[in-house]
């Protein structure tokens, strides 16, 4: 690549054209990249769920939940099981590790299934195992309203026309419907009336399954063709099915409307949706994996607006979105990769005074970013705030390599050389530097970009698209800049080749340090050290808090109570919050799943018109919470990976007694820590219930057997499984037939003790002729993790980032120590900064390991390289030290600033070693040659470094908590790295320089080389005799 400059120079015309065709790659690229918040850092998910209605937990984890789980662990590329059993049912999420192609595990995991399937309880439902291809939550929620129909039409109207048209939208994974009523044809038994005619539940069920449907009858030939047969038995109205006659004791024939009450009506309201304090249907969109979040909500927007031209009647309103959030996080991002490359350029101008080499260095920043979208749209990434932050990151060093060529190119041309001759001359005495600075880079960053776990997802996107740019730039300055400034620069008066004051004293200091090489050398180290333990003190967390103007806040209430007063304080919360000034729209969703939770979704005004950010307006609220009794309320918090709260670890263990012991001891220790505020074992409470215990002797004697009792009374209070239940024809769909008890009858145990129950005799006998009822307590739900119960232990934060309070935690004997058979399992934050420091570690090494090796091909030596990288942990302590000053945690966007220091605090080294040898090489003193490489380098390494700095400002000064602490880091390494490293390198040479003339005859003779080592150079007149 050395002689690429001279090549370009004499044929302009290829280089210009490969770059032309770039450059309009890298625009329509760009066009069509995604927008997203982050990279998509989700863990390949699948569910299994199994239901069985009216199945308590006990039953349903030992039934069921263990049956799958044992049936999913050995699935190849398993990374945890999360596992749920409730009423009714089996929830198991089986998560993969990143990179388990989603398509395989889910084959994997239903085949695994299938094989456990007869092994499960008869009446459950067939297993439903699917893979989550939604990204993280909705991206927004409408509202629906309505001036002519019925909740129920409303309901149907989302369900299947909204529905519909939006799923089938590129990009569009789920919409989800919340609140409204489902149509159900209900049909309530009397249970006097059951009595006296001898008649059960199940009876009316089996006989309704069997008479109200549609059938096929074959075929027939008549007149002479051939005639499909249908056999319609399926009532058109709730009065026709009212009439269908059921046969009871006896067989004794009545008409179904005098054994119950048939009604067409609505489903059991098991949930609530409110918006503003008033009743609502609403829907959620959710995105597909890969999906842009900004082109897909532009879609379901253009697609509601012919929605609702189409249905007048209709109104429908976003109330809430995460995608304004994106397109700031974007726009701002956008912005200052352009503002930083407009100051990169300005700084280039003051310092070169010439506005034709001014114009030049600029254009390596569009040349060497706008291929770079290319690369990313062929390597399937998106502009998020990763890959964004990346392109913002180095539109300083996108400039680098352009100011060091151009800046030797004038340097030559001040000895009187023309444009041309200077640029044939100067880029190939500075072509191996170049090479060097960007093959450094590129070299940090592409080992760490395939690390494994979510840190490594973070840094493939950033990393790559790093690498990729300085690859175009590098490519920029060996063709394109040395042909423009050969064709464009032209020699003037104006330019000062006359050392300034600054330049004198650095000298000078210059040769102190090499005069006092030890004691530069100590300092140097000193700063170090000193560097690592401010590295322990700063405070550590993953991931900032973004403020995304929207906040969510879950409601837990005890076990046993109904809707109607889960819904009551739902109010009650979303009444306080109304009341707050920055809170503009609040939707309540209760119940769902389960009646005693709630979730209330918070849209705040923009960030800009609030003083404070979401996280300090979320903790100057959490103490009002308090106040509400006999009831959890907290915001829900942001973390990647789950965990609600900051503090989030898992307990696990086969004991339920000593497993729940051992997290109320750690509980009350936790609770005498001040950085903690409200630590509670996030668990399930009791709940009460009715208990049947069924009489086996008189049962085996009248044969009746316990799955008949089961089936009686869940078909009475419940209904019959969904695939089992009778159902209702209509033109566009089928609505369910339940039968049950009439509603108030279910709230007298009296009734449910007197519930006929058919013997084997054919007669009917009360319930509690063959059963004890009582009243008692269980769980209300079963949590298990990897094949173990769990409890999770979580904490808020008083106001401190969650590294010393997470190591504080761990320090606590109780949690140090649990008893046998206990374990902690860590999620959430705590996962995922061990797992953090753990890649750092990686990738420093990695980083350091690929730059040593780069440095040793191209300069063919083995010792040298050692001096540049020496100049690295010089900039530890000033990042360090700009976090501190600006409060600022060590987190994930640290460790990738980090990485960037790596790469440009070794190039400014690379280009002091570099010309140092070259002088040397021409013969030069070596104290000489290493003072005039100070000389020579410190002006178009301040230039870099300030063009860096100056390019990286809107990053620091930004509003968005993620960009600013890698900004601030990589400012303060810079600033510190760049100016110790123009005095402790050139010591480092020196001290590097005698060990290689000493060791180096040595190593050759060892390893049996014939021969003396060519000399490195001469001896250097060291007043200390180094």
């Amino acid at each position: 690549m050395k002689n690429m400059s001279a090549w370009a120079i004499r044929n302009p015309t290829v280089p210009i054209v490969a770059f032309l065709v770039l450059t309009v790659l890298g625009i329509v690229s760009f066009m069509r990249l995604p927008i997203n918040l982050n990279p998509d850092i989700s863990f390949p998910l699948i569910i299994v769920q199994v239901s069985q209605p009216g199945a308590a937990p006990p039953e349903v984890e030992t039934q069921i939940t263990q049956k799958v789980e044992g049936a999913v662990r050995g699935v190849s590329g398993v990374r945890t099981i999360s596992s749920r059993a409730s009423e009714g049912g089996s929830f198991t999420s089986v998560e993969f590790e990143i990179g388990t192609p989603v398509d395989r595990a889910l084959s994997d995991v239903r085949d695994a299934v299938s094989k456990v399937r007869s092994e499960l309880p008869e009446g459950v439902n067939e297993p439903q195992v699917s893979r989550i291809d939604v990204e993280g939550g909705a991206i927004a929620y409408y509202a629906v309203g309505t001036t002519g129909r019925t909740p129920e039409q409303l309901s149907w109207f989302v369900d299947n026309s909204v529905s519909k048209r939006l799923l089938s939208l590129p990009g569009v994974a789920q919409v989800s419907r919340g609140g409204g009523e489902n149509r159900e044809i209900r049909i309530e038994l009397d249970p006097a009336r059951m009595q006296a005619l001898g008649v059960t539940a199940v009876e009316v069920n089996q006989q309704l399954r069997l008479l109200n449907l549609n059938a096929p009858g074959g075929r027939a030939q008549v007149a002479g063709g051939e005639q499909s047969i249908r056999v319609l038995g399926s009532a058109d109205t709730a009065l026709e099915l009212g009439a269908t006659q059921v046969r009871v004791a006896g067989g004794t024939l009545v008409r179904l409307s005098d054994l119950a009450e048939v009604r067409d009506s609505v489903a059991e309201r098991r949930s609530i949706e409110r918006l503003n304090g008033r009743s609502a249907v609403t829907f959620g969109v959710s995105k597909s994996r890969g999906a842009s979040d900004v082109s897909t909500l532009d879609r379901v927007e253009a697609e509601i607006a012919v929605i609702k031209t189409e249905n007048p009647d209709v109104s429908i309103t976003r109330v809430f979105t995460t995608v304004e959030n994106t397109r700031q996080s974007y726009r701002s991002a956008l912005t200052a990769m352009i503002e930083g490359s407009v100051l990169a350029v300005l700084v280039v101008l003051v310092f070169l005074r010439d506005w034709r080499s001014t114009a030049i260095s600029a254009l390596a920043i569009p040349l060497a970013a706008i291929p770079t979208f290319a690369f990313m749209y062929a390597m399937d990434f998106t502009l998020n705030s990763i890959s964004m932050l990346a392109l913002s990151l180095v539109a300083g060093v996108l400039v680098d390599d352009a100011i060091v060529e151009i800046e030797n190119i004038v340097r030559h041309m001040r000895m009187g050389k023309t444009g041309f001759q200077a640029a044939l001359d100067a880029a190939d005495e500075i072509g191996l530097a170049v090479v060097a600075t960007s093959a450094t880079i590129i070299a940090v960053f592409l080992p760490v970009s395939f690390m494994g776990g979510i840190t490594g997802q973070y840094f493939k996107q950033f990393g790559l698209t790093v690498a990729a740019a300085v690859f175009f730039s590098l490519l920029v300055a060996r063709l394109i800049t040395p042909l423009m400034a050969a064709y464009i620069l032209k020699p003037h008066d104006e330019i000062r080749s006359a050392d300034g004051p600054m330049m004198k004293g650095y000298l000078e200091s210059l040769r102190w340090a090499l005069a006092h090489r030890g004691a530069t050398l100590a300092g140097g180290t000193l700063f170090f050290i000193i560097s690592i333990g401010l590295l322990v003190a700063v405070p550590k967390s993953f991931y900032p808090r973004s403020d995304f103007s929207a906040s969510q806040v879950t409601i837990e209430l005890p076990p046993g109570v109904q809707l109607e007063q889960t819904a009551r304080v739902s109010a009650q919360v979303a009444a306080f919050l109304a009341k707050q000034p920055e809170v503009t729209d609040i939707i309540e969703s209760i119940g769902g799943g389960d009646v005693r939770n709630a979730t209330l979704y918070i849209s705040l005004v923009p960030r800009s018109e609030r003083d404070e950010t979401q996280q300090e307006w979320e903790e100057r609220l959490r103490p009002e919470f308090a106040a509400v009794p006999d009831a959890r309320v907290a915001f829900q918090g942001d973390e990647p990976g789950g965990g609600g709260r900051p503090i989030t670890l898992y307990l696990t263990g086969e004991d339920p007694a000593k497993l729940e012991a051992a997290g109320r001891a750690a509980i009350e220790a936790m609770r005498a820590l001040p950085e903690l505020r409200d630590p509670r074992i996030n668990g399930d409470l009791e709940r009460p219930e009715v208990l049947v215990r069924p009489r086996l002797d008189q049962a085996a004697e009248l044969g009746v057997s316990v799955a008949a009792i089961g089936q009686t009374i869940r078909i009475a209070t419940l209904g019959d499984l969904p695939q089992n239940a009778a159902k209702f024809s209509l033109a566009e769909r089928q609505v369910p037939i339940r039968v049950s008890l009439l509603e108030s009858s279910r709230s007298d145990l009296a009734t449910l003790e007197n519930l006929p129950v058919r013997t084997a005799s054919g007669g009917t006998v009360p319930l509690k002729s063959v059963a004890e009822i009582s009243f008692g307590r269980g769980p209300s739900t079963i949590r298990r993790y990897n094949q173990s119960r769990r409890i999770i232990i979580e904490s808020d934060l008083n106001g401190v980032e969650i590294g010393p309070a997470l190591a504080k935690v761990k320090a606590l004997p109780e949690i140090a120590k649990l008893p046998d058979g206990v374990r902690l399992v860590e999620v959430g934050q705590a996962e995922f900064i061990k797992e953090l420091f753990g890649n750092f570690a990686l990738a420093i090494g990695a980083g350091v390991l690929m730059v040593f090796a780069v440095l040793v091909v191209l300069f063919q030596r083995v010792f040298q390289p050692i001096t540049i990288l020496s100049a690295l942990p010089l900039s530890v302590g000033g990042a360090m030290i700009a976090l501190m000053l600006t409060g600022k945690s060590f987190s994930m966007p640290v460790v990738i600033g980090f990485l960037m220091l790596m790469g440009i605090v070794g190039k400014n080294s690379i280009l002091l070693v570099d010309f140092a040898i070259e002088e040397i090489r021409n013969g030069k003193d070596r104290l000489e040659a290493l003072v005039e490489a100070g000389h020579k380098r410190a002006r178009p390494i301040i230039m870099t470094t300030v063009a860096m700095v100056a390019g990286m400002l809107p990053v620091a000064l930004s509003i968005q908590e993620f960009r600013a602490p890698m900004g601030i880091a990589v400012i303060g390494g810079l600033i510190t790295s760049t100016l110790l490293t123009l005095l402790v390198v050139p010591a480092m040479f020196s001290l590097v320089d005698d060990i290689e003339r000493w060791a180096g005859p040595r190593i050759m003779r060892l390893i049996g080389a014939q021969g003396e080592a060519p000399p490195a150079g001469p001896a250097v007149n060291d007043p200390r005799g180094a």
